[in-house]
């Protein structure tokens, strides 16, 4: 099973070694998605999680127990066709080719399914045409 979650520490469990632990002793894979830790400071993950299911409940029930707010996330990215102007900038910065220019068209082509919520995309856009749907 597969869980997508963002992780907050606080400053005192940066220094927390969650995904070794995570793969060591609940058999968990996570896969960082997006991560904004430094020392000293709140720090955020959005990883996806991938195991059994009651091991998952158990990782998750020992993040909580280190402190670390663990909730789920669930935005997508959304493109408002109204504002977007084919321009191609988001492309650029698109890691996974979720947004990719159709060579026929010059048309943004969005394949939401390649599309991992970097939010990469987001402060590109000239046009602001691209966010977060919750």
């Amino acid at each position: 099973m597969k869980k997508r979650v963002t992780l907050t520490f606080p400053r005192r469990a940066i220094q927390v070694p969650v995904t070794y632990r995570l793969a060591k002793d609940f058999n968990v894979a996570a896969n960082i998605i997006r991560a904004q830790v430094a020392p000293n400071q709140v720090g955020t993950l959005v990883v996806e999680l991938s195991g059994d299911i009651d091991q998952l409940d158990a990782a998750v029930d020992w993040m909580r127990s280190q402190n670390i707010n663990v909730s789920s996330a669930m935005a997508e990215i959304t493109i408002d066709r109204e504002l977007c102007v084919d321009c191609g900038l988001c492309t650029g910065v698109c890691p996974t080719e979720a947004l990719t220019l159709n060579s026929a068209t010059f048309e943004l082509a969005f394949t939401r399914s390649r599309c991992i919520v970097c939010e990469q995309c987001i402060p590109t856009c000239p046009t602001q045409a691209i966010s977060t749907n919750l």
